[in-house]
């Protein structure tokens, strides 16, 4: 197991290798590189929201950006890559979960230990008070959605399309959308918000 995340220069002396030994062209190690670059924190991300401990995260997305590589190699379908790469590391992740108890508590969203780290100092007590209310409000609501349901979510926020989020969990766009009305409409209660705006902004 790692102790960090894994580097573009390792997945680039892995694709180089098998790039080299299959005759590959340097521009498709080139282009994994580049999506791993701009993909790995979000799916690393997405990973440790589902419940996976950091180190397993860490080594999936290695194996999802050497999955990348070979399915690219073999001259497979390239149609919207970012939801393939994010489909095939939920579907890793959901096989290394296994049988694992939900995690009961996230840290991953935007809304842990490192966040809190930069906070603008300028507030004052009583707004910092309610700032970290709100968002154990949001948090709470986010570990008690169903999984489906939390997969959902965490997904949007990565910047994921509908179309993609269906793809990713296997599931309708039309259950993707009642999914994520649910979903907001439940964080806006919890935070009395207008159901229309985004608690994540």
């Amino acid at each position: 197991m790692s102790d960090r995340l894994p580097t573009a220069a390792s997945i680039r002396a892995s694709a180089r290798l098998r790039a080299e030994s299959a005759g590959a062209p340097e521009k498709l190690e080139e282009e994994v590189v580049e999506l791993f670059d701009l993909l790995r924190n979000p799916v690393l991300r997405y990973l440790v929201g589902i419940g996976l401990p950091v180190e397993d995260a860490e080594e999936i997305v290695q194996e999802v950006f050497l999955a990348l590589f070979r399915h690219l190699r073999a001259g497979k379908p390239r149609d919207n890559l970012r939801g393939w790469v994010f489909r095939v590391a939920h579907n890793l992740g959901l096989k290394r979960r296994g049988a694992w108890p939900r995690a009961t508590g996230l840290t991953s969203v935007g809304m842990g230990e490192e966040s809190a780290a930069v906070l603008d100092p300028s507030p004052n007590p009583e707004d910092l008070l309610a700032s970290a209310q709100r968002q154990a409000r949001l948090l709470a609501v986010l570990n008690a959605l169903p999984e489906q349901d939390r997969a959902c979510v965490q997904l949007r926020a990565e910047g994921l399309r509908y179309r993609e989020i269906a793809e990713v969990v296997g599931i309708s766009l039309g259950a993707v959308s009642a999914s994520l009305t649910r979903s907001m409409a439940r964080m806006a209660r919890a935070l009395e918000l207008n159901p229309g705006t985004k608690p994540w902004n």
